[in-house]
């Protein structure tokens, strides 16, 4: 069995790649057909933080509400 591809988390140059599936095709040569355009690396839509989103998100949407004082 094969393990999945790590997702890079800041990669060097994210705009020469197309990040909308496993292949990771180059921008000007994408084989799977995923649209016309490339799908940018989450970097590039949301910062460099992206990866430290949400995190908590899950945790804080179970945990009980603070009663107010």
């Amino acid at each position: 069995m094969a393990a999945a591809k790590r997702f890079p988390q800041a990669p060097a140059h994210p705009e020469r790649v197309c990040w909308g599936c496993d292949r990771y095709c180059p921008a000007n040569a994408m084989r799977c057909g995923n649209g016309s355009d490339r799908t940018q690396h989450p970097a590039e839509l949301f910062g460099e933080d992206w990866d430290q989103w949400g995190l908590s998100a899950e945790e804080a949407a179970a945990a009980p509400p603070e009663p107010l004082s």
